[in-house]
């Protein structure tokens, strides 16, 4: 098969295309030709190398992904034969990222990215962007024939982030202020879209024009430039000087202690990442004296994943694509992925 992939760390220029050995599919997996994969900051990271990974090299990307399947591998056991049902040679699928075990206490109690051997697609192990995959058959969800590959390969990680941040671990209610600390990326563009369908009133803080006019054809009630100035005292003035009962805040050190600012007494501060670095300080006293609650997500359980792309194969949710790639140009891709003018994602065509 053709795969995109790297064999030392290194900027976009260590990314190559060529071939590699076609994926055996074990007892309960099925082997996807993958038609369509989408670029997320982690491949970004993953490629740069940071300390402490270690990698089988070389190594494929790639988080998302839809196609196909072409064979099945179907499991032994007690319902084994129920779990491979839907799924059959030429089903349209796309792939859930969260990868887990499926026997572990947690994964029992449907919280399977809570899983003890919980991995991400592309991080630690092999991803999407190749022509082939074997992956088990309780990460992928059949897709409807009217649902184009690129657009669920764009949509399954940052919706089903966005979902489980907002609407299982934040439990935004209907009328609540929601501030999300980003206007351009994959995850903001779904949480905008996630708030906005929750019945909530939605602001945004983004970092120029063009990207508060995308929040703003997303229905992004209140726009709010931080180039014009302290986007945290905004905040305070236009809510009142009470401020947002929610903050979305997946960039982490150049934001959180604003964000903590930014929201009223008894709010949620929910967070899935950190975009410019993991580590910061911030000012203890004003989580406990404004009575916040820091809520840390990561991916979605895979109820939550169904959920959230049912909603996307019926048009009411709608991945934003920047740009589309073919696999020979991931080079051009991955140096699109490192500028910062992204709308919504990267896609790739394989």
């Amino acid at each position: 098969m053709q795969a995109a992939f790297f064999r030392q760390h290194g900027g976009p220029e260590v990314m190559e295309v060529g071939p590699l050995p076609d994926p055996a599919p074990q007892p309960g997996e099925a082997l996807v030709r993958v038609r369509a994969a989408s670029l997320n900051r982690v491949d970004k990271w993953v490629r740069d190398g940071w300390p402490g990974l270690k990698l089988a090299l070389p190594h494929v990307l790639g988080s998302d992904g839809a196609g196909e399947i072409v064979a099945v591998a179907p499991a032994a056991g007690p319902g084994a034969a129920l779990e491979s049902a839907p799924f059959q040679p030429g089903t349209r699928v796309v792939i859930n990222t969260s990868l887990s075990c499926g026997v572990c206490p947690a994964c029992a109690a449907g919280q399977d990215n809570w899983c003890v051997r919980w991995e991400l697609l592309g991080e630690t192990v092999k991803g999407s962007n190749a022509e082939l995959l074997a992956i088990p058959l309780r990460q992928l969800l059949p897709l409807p024939d009217d649902m184009p590959y690129a657009q669920a390969a764009a949509a399954a990680l940052v919706f089903q982030t966005a979902w489980h941040s907002l609407i299982t671990r934040g439990q935004v209610r209907p009328g609540e202020t929601v501030l999300i600390v980003g206007a351009g990326g994959g995850v903001n563009t779904a949480s905008i879209q996630v708030a906005k369908l929750a019945g909530c009133q939605v602001w945004v803080v983004g970092s120029d024009a063009a990207k508060l006019a995308l929040a703003r054809s997303l229905g992004a009630d209140v726009l709010i430039d931080r180039s014009e100035g302290d986007w945290g005292k905004r905040v305070y003035q236009l809510s009142g000087k009470r401020g947002v009962d929610v903050v979305v805040d997946n960039v982490g050190a150049a934001t959180m202690m604003t964000s903590l600012r930014a929201a009223r007494k008894g709010g949620r501060i929910l967070t899935v990442g950190n975009t410019a670095g993991p580590r910061f300080e911030f000012d203890n006293r004003y989580l406990f004296s404004k009575h916040l609650s820091l809520i840390g997500s990561t991916m979605s359980t895979r109820a939550d994943f169904d959920a959230v792309m049912g909603l996307v194969f019926a048009g009411a949710l709608k991945p934003v694509i920047d740009s589309t790639f073919a696999l020979a140009d991931i080079r051009a891709a991955h140096a699109r992925l490192e500028q910062g003018t992204v709308q919504g994602k990267i896609v790739l065509t394989v």
